[in-house]
């Protein structure tokens, strides 16, 4: 992939990461867990904890991904393969995280995604600030997974040839 694209890509990923990363840690900074349960009902105790926990690692990997496309960036000099092993960490770990969350509190159904509908259906109906939050995040990572596609297996399967030629 061309420098260029490469840095338009790390910086445009950035900043979706920090749009995401706000209000995940706003959130989590206003909602304990008792709250939660207590705004629905006892039952949701495991559900709450679930969606807590998940949301709590997957704002840790997109600030520690955050953090290094920024320390890549501000270098004179763009260092194209550790930008683009960045970027790869951005899908595998940030992306992955929030479609296919640990504890499974909600999932994406691909069926929606077409339809102008919102593509997350919950396990259970989950209160509303709960709801809107995956829901708002939801698009950037969306757009992040459209934009960092190449990182899903291609970006691999070229370190992999790469290392063979050598």
């Amino acid at each position: 992939m061309p420098a260029i694209n490469i840095k338009a890509l790390a910086e445009s990923s950035r900043e979706k990461l920090k749009a995401a990363i706000d209000p995940i840690e706003q959130f989590l900074n206003n909602h304990a867990l008792e709250q939660l349960v207590q705004a629905d009902n006892p039952d949701s105790s495991a559900f709450y904890s679930g969606l807590l926990s998940d949301l709590r690692h997957l704002l840790v990997f997109s600030e520690v991904a955050y953090e290094k496309l920024g320390a890549i960036l501000r270098r004179p000099n763009l260092d194209n393969d550790l930008a683009e092993r960045a970027l790869y960490e951005v899908y595998h770990n940030g992306v992955n995280a929030f479609f296919y969350p640990k504890n499974e509190c909600y999932s994406e159904d691909g069926r929606y995604a077409y339809t102008g509908q919102d593509a997350i259906r919950f396990r259970i109906k989950p209160i509303r600030p709960a709801r809107d939050i995956i829901l708002s995040i939801s698009r950037l990572y969306e757009e992040l997974r459209d934009d960092l596609s190449y990182y899903e297996s291609d970006y691999l399967t070229q370190r992999r040839m790469q290392s063979q030629s050598k």
